[in-house]
């Protein structure tokens, strides 16, 4: 089933106070393009074993400024530049946000 969802674990408090460490999540795979807004869940560009879930607080042609809600304590965008779109894998439905 993994083909259309995924189940998400936060960890971390980057995306607080949107989503608790801990809280599970259920992410569907990107049907359309990301929106400013959306919660996505997309790969580390400097670990690729790793997930990331971020906010798209801004789009810059087919690049996206991925954030965490809890700017304070959230590795983002900031720190390793605007992500292509195509990264993206999975976005969390707003009725979850």
């Amino acid at each position: 089933m993994e083909f259309l969802f995924r189940r998400v674990a936060v960890d971390g408090q980057s995306m607080m106070p949107t989503y608790l460490p801990g809280e599970r999540l259920t992410a569907i795979r990107r049907w359309r393009p990301v929106r400013v807004g959306d919660v996505v869940v997309v790969r580390d560009p400097r670990d690729p074993g790793r997930w990331l879930l971020k906010r798209c607080v801004g789009r810059k042609g087919s690049q996206l400024d991925l954030r965490g809600d809890n700017a304070g304590v959230s590795t983002d965008s900031r720190d390793f530049g605007l992500v292509p779109s195509r990264d993206v894998v999975w976005i969390v439905p707003r009725s979850q946000a």
